[in-house]
């Protein structure tokens, strides 16, 4: 397989702002249905990522009842130049919170959680215990219903992970975002290393409990894991756009296969607002079947990869295909 071929993608140049491609483009949804959704099945305290990030997907899966809550507040301590979270100074955590999103998934009958986050950095434990308490209200609410955290980085706190693993959510999510030479412009207050770092944490976390409860049955350790309730996959993405090479794209897949990752998700970087980062290509639908093809052959369970993809989308059926 050859990288970076002119025809996988459209121009490439950054002289003149890159016109919207036929398969980007997707009707916004019913003014309706989504106003009838926010006001029937979400708590007025509650935030969605799909609201907050303007996620293009937001149509489809309030029409399918879904959606992915968004922890800590709707602001972010962080200066990200992909996100349309707002960056200010964060207010306290709202106690109320936790009740609020079991509520609302209760409303919605979700049958799998996603729970998102912004960062806070603010925070001693960057948040990670409120996002424990949300977590266990859901459970105390509607009982146990299968739920996927996409975690910040906590800075590097493992202790903050511990105690996401500790909650047994099915997935632990953490997205690398973008290739390593652009973080500097794209993520300035993270780090590449400690991205994989964590994640490299919560799979060996993974190991040593299956090894763990394989020693105590006879079973088989897939159906034992899934009694324990522990996690079982490791999930992250990227996005495609801000300036990277395929050859950058295929490292972070091998970077993120060997730190024990087993779900990709690979999706097009779409620019929120003028002040935010240019898209520096539109690539194509059969280019990211590429990406999945190569990143298949790396050893990952699965590799969803499209246009239109972001991390919480089609969670449930992905994580389902793949536990």
């Amino acid at each position: 397989m050859e990288f970076d071929k002119a025809a996988s993608n459209i121009d490439q140049s950054t002289s003149t702002r890159l016109r919207l491609p036929p398969w980007l483009r997707r009707r916004p949804p019913k003014a309706r249905p989504v106003a009838h959704l926010r006001n029937t099945a979400f708590d007025p305290l509650v935030n969605t990522v799909c609201e907050q990030a303007k996620c293009p997907n937001r149509g489809e899966c309030y029409a399918r009842k879904t959606a992915t809550f968004l922890l800590c507040g709707h602001v972010c301590t962080r200066t990200c130049s992909f996100c349309a979270i707002e960056y200010l100074s964060a207010p306290p955590l709202n106690p109320d919170e936790p009740e609020a999103v079991a509520k609302s998934v209760e409303a919605l009958g979700l049958k799998y959680v996603v729970l998102t986050m912004v960062n806070r950095d603010d925070l001693p434990d960057g948040g990670a215990a409120h996002v424990v308490r949300v977590l266990q209200a859901i459970r105390a609410r509607v009982g146990d219903v299968p739920i996927e955290v996409l975690a910040s980085d906590f800075n590097g706190n493992l202790d903050s992970v511990q105690k996401i693993l500790d909650a047994q959510p099915v997935v632990f999510n953490h997205n690398i975002e973008t290739v390593p030479r652009l973080y500097a412009v794209v993520r300035p207050e993270a780090i590449y290393e400690r991205s994989l770092g964590v994640l490299q944490y919560a799979a060996e976390c993974v190991k040593r409990e299956a090894s763990r409860v394989k020693r105590q049955s006879n079973s088989h350790l897939q159906d034992t894991l899934h009694a324990s309730r522990f996690t079982l996959e490791i999930k992250s993405g990227l996005m495609i756009g801000l300036g990277e090479t395929d050859a950058e794209v295929l490292q972070v897949l091998k970077d993120l296969r060997a730190h024990g990752v087993t779900v990709v998700t690979i999706g097009q970087y779409l620019r929120p607002s003028p002040r935010h980062a240019e898209v520096q290509r539109y690539s194509t639908p059969e280019h990211f079947r590429m990406y999945r093809d190569e990143g298949m052959k790396l050893g990952f369970k699965e590799v969803f990869s499209h246009p239109f993809v972001r991390s919480s989308y089609h969670a449930g059926e992905t994580y389902f295909k793949v536990a």
